[in-house]
């Protein structure tokens, strides 16, 4: 052996995925990135992804939870939450209290709140308040289409579902900016500061009844709108949900259109491949669960977030109807042999920005799927730290079965970072890594993709979930 190729044996080298798969494996990357764009253009919201889930797994022969007195091998099951969470199982064939094999996700995404009482006129106009959710660049939510997804119910009690602005002959909605001529003040500022959260105001309006018994003509007109077509008062807001999210449809992005860009991308590119993943599970030996949740973008906290207790709930309710009764016992031996995937998506190296990522840990579009072994900021605070053992063995089924992945962290050490929800799993006392796809433009309207990394993640949940 030359020193040459002893030299390649022996270091790392990151493998580019288009280079690796061939001609079949690239009709199914293309195919399934086809319908993930669909799954995205239909879940803009956290309830629409949950909505959009239930349909796929009715689908996929899964049946709600409740419809079974007790669980054997083969039986796929889901389970509901507020209707903001889904947790899906497909029963193994071995015995649970040697563990289930869990791949998590969150389908929360940045995005504009309207607040409780938005609605007010202004200079002949109408607009709407909102309070932002996540983190975002303010400045990049003005001057682009959005669109209003959400519940309101009426003062009977009726449920409307509001989706205004996806369709091609809606009307959308904006958040205006200074013109260039008058933004003196404004671009001299930091960019934290260039826009204003409590200036992210949703034009809705502006053309005002005639009638001169009103003084707020322009909000009066809008109230007789929504009132005529959807039933609702003004004051219907204060117990509404309502996200205003971008208007535009997933796109394939390049002339190879080998990336894909659309809003909400983070994490709903790994919530779609643990989807796909579970559904092409028949017969495991060890139970495979998919957890899409919540909350993520603001700290996981609430009762739809991760650290509530609906997934250790409803793994107590599987553990009953599998083998008759759940004592704490069973159920401490199933959590302590039980592992997780984190299925959430990391920073891939910008072009343009290089000077933030340290290149030799830090992921690149196209070259697979991340395994991260930890996340955090700075000194790793708020991170899950995976044990080598766990790593090691989640490094063997990704190589056995051949998924393409690497390694990264979120940028340099003293750069900034972020956290996902490993560490409230790991706080049960289960194995868990972070893993996922890696995104340019992360949490701006429209984020950015490699189907190659989305067929890979696909790939490495499947393994996963088959691993004996």
């Amino acid at each position: 052996m030359t020193d040459k190729e002893l030299f390649e044996e022996l270091s790392y080298k990151r493998k580019n995925v288009y280079e690796e798969i061939n001609d079949k494996q690239r009709e199914e990357m293309f195919a399934l990135c086809d319908e993930y764009r669909s799954f995205l253009d239909a879940g803009k919201t956290e309830r629409e992804c949950v909505s959009e889930a239930v349909k796929m797994a009715e689908k996929n022969g899964f049946v709600p939870i409740e419809s079974k007195d007790s669980l054997k091998a083969g039986d796929k099951v889901y389970v509901l939450n507020r209707n903001k969470n889904i947790l899906l199982a497909v029963i193994g064939s071995g015995d649970i209290s040697e563990g289930i094999n869990i791949v998590g996700a969150h389908i929360d995404s940045p995005r504009l709140d309207l607040k409780q009482n938005p609605l007010y006129e202004s200079t002949g106009m109408a607009l709407l308040k909102t309070h932002y959710y996540g983190g975002i660049k303010k400045y990049q939510w003005t001057t682009i289409p959005l669109a209003i997804h959400g519940v309101i119910f009426t003062k009977d009690g009726e449920r409307v579902t509001l989706n205004i602005g996806e369709n091609e002959n809606d009307p959308v909605f904006c958040v205006t900016d200074l013109l260039p001529h008058l933004a003196k003040d404004q671009m001299s500022k930091k960019m934290t500061e260039g826009i204003e959260g409590e200036n992210l105001n949703i034009l809705i309006g502006g053309m005002p009844v005639k009638s001169d018994d009103v003084g707020e003509k322009v909000k009066f007109s809008v109230l007789k709108l929504l009132n005529e077509r959807y039933g609702v008062r003004e004051r219907d807001f204060l117990s509404a949900e309502i996200e205003i999210v971008p208007a535009f449809k997933a796109r394939n992005v390049g002339l190879d259109e080998s990336f894909i860009g659309a809003y909400g991308q983070d994490d709903r590119v790994c919530a779609f491949t643990t989807l796909k993943a579970v559904f092409d599970i028949e017969n495991p030996k060890k139970t495979a669960v998919a957890l899409l949740v919540d909350k993520e973008e603001i700290g996981s906290m609430g009762n739809t977030g991760m650290l509530s207790a609906f997934m250790e709930m409803t793994i107590a309710e599987i553990i009953e109807k599998i083998k008759g009764s759940c004592g704490v016992t069973d159920y401490n031996k199933v959590i302590r042999n039980s592992a997780c995937m984190s299925s959430d998506v990391g920073a891939a190296v910008d072009p343009n920005y290089e000077s933030v990522s340290e290149k030799k840990n830090s992921a690149f579009a196209g070259c697979g799927m991340i395994l991260m072994k930890y996340t955090g900021a700075r000194g790793k605070s708020d991170s899950s730290d995976a044990c080598a053992e766990f790593l090691y063995n989640i490094e063997k089924i990704m190589d056995d079965s051949g998924v393409i992945w690497q390694t990264g962290e979120l940028g340099k050490v003293d750069q900034g970072g972020g956290g996902t929800i490993a560490q409230y799993v790991a706080n049960l006392n289960m194995d868990v890594i972070d893993c996922g796809v890696p995104v340019l433009s992360m949490h701006a309207p429209f984020e950015i993709t490699a189907k190659s990394d989305i067929y890979m993640a696909y790939k490495s949940y499947t393994a996963f979930y088959n691993c004996r």
